[in-house]
């Protein structure tokens, strides 16, 4: 894997430059609302949230969506590694990920791309109406990836006091602000209310944080046969080997510079012991019954094995 441009003596990275334009800006200057929702303004302004309107799929696309910490990165790292296996895509590591990321301009080159694309994003599909329809009308491969709400909110609470382009925050603060969507992307549990309604659409599949870490080759396996890539068993074991968090987080100064140390923290499952109080846990897991209790998606999240 190469070495960022900054590592070796270039110009900085995407990644880099936003960094460093971050801190110049005050904590309460570094978010903004766009449709009753909060983006980190640096990253996410509102010429690229607005030009993402017009954004559509095409039907040999593979559409990534995830809230913040639930896997994301981990995921697209898969995801290129078996599209480059298997059909030689190659990929630009100056493209973020997110398509809420990307400037106008970058969005113009993303709809010239060939195919196969992979396409991502946090936000919730309610807010990209064309980009749904299309995914809809397309058969569109979608994956939607999903962590236990309590580490969730832990690994958001770490990610935004070590993100120099989010606020710091405090435990408690953050613990409600999360409860109530009052953070960058909105609330996880609408997240998760939403995502309910296509969880059942054949082109959908729901890939769950905990069970990567429990049985990545098997999950790969599973995701390979939805996508239709046919990856051998040596690739698959050797994309297995490279992709375990532990490797990911070694290798995330590479990967993604500076920025490796802020995405790839512990990646634990059942970290949020360390940091609710009883009173908290209590209120998350009535916030979570009254929500999806006797879902399809909320049985799948295994809520009680891992956040009880």
């Amino acid at each position: 894997m190469s070495l960022s441009a900054a590592q070796q003596g270039g110009a900085p990275t995407w990644r880099e430059t936003r960094m460093e334009m971050a801190k110049r800006l005050k904590d309460d200057e570094k978010l903004h609302l766009f449709d009753g929702i909060l983006y980190p303004v640096v990253i996410c302004p509102a010429e690229n949230m607005e030009a993402l309107r017009t954004l559509k799929a095409r039907s040999d696309d593979v559409v990534l969506l995830s809230f913040p910490k639930c896997g994301f990165n981990w995921m697209v790292s898969l995801l290129r590694k078996m599209l480059v296996a298997v059909k030689g895509k190659s990929f630009s590591s100056e493209m973020p990920p997110q398509l809420e990321f990307c400037t106008p301009e970058m969005q113009k080159t993303i709809e010239q791309e060939p195919s196969p694309r992979l396409l991502g994003t946090h936000c919730n599909m309610g807010r990209l109406p064309l980009l749904s329809q299309s995914i809809r009308d397309h058969k569109t491969k979608m994956l939607m990836v999903f962590r236990n709400p309590k580490d969730t909110a832990v690994s958001y609470f770490h990610f935004m006091n070590s993100n120099p382009t989010l606020p710091s925050t405090q435990w408690d603060m953050f613990f409600l602000d999360f409860l109530t969507g009052n953070v960058p992307f909105g609330s996880y549990l609408d997240h998760i209310e939403d995502c309910s309604k296509l969880v059942d659409e054949p082109n959908v599949m729901t890939v769950i944080y905990e069970d990567l870490k429990e049985d990545l080759a098997g999950n790969l396996r599973r995701i390979a046969r939805f996508l239709d890539v046919p990856l051998t068993e040596e690739q698959l074991q050797a994309i297995s080997a490279k992709s375990t968090f532990s490797a990911m987080k070694e290798n995330a100064v590479n990967t993604h510079g500076k920025f490796g140390n802020v995405l790839f923290r512990k990646g634990e499952v059942g970290d949020w012991r360390n940091h609710f109080s009883e009173a908290q846990s209590q209120q998350m897991d009535e916030e979570f019954n009254k929500r999806l209790a006797g879902t399809k998606l909320g049985a799948l999240l295994q809520y009680d094995t891992y956040c009880k």
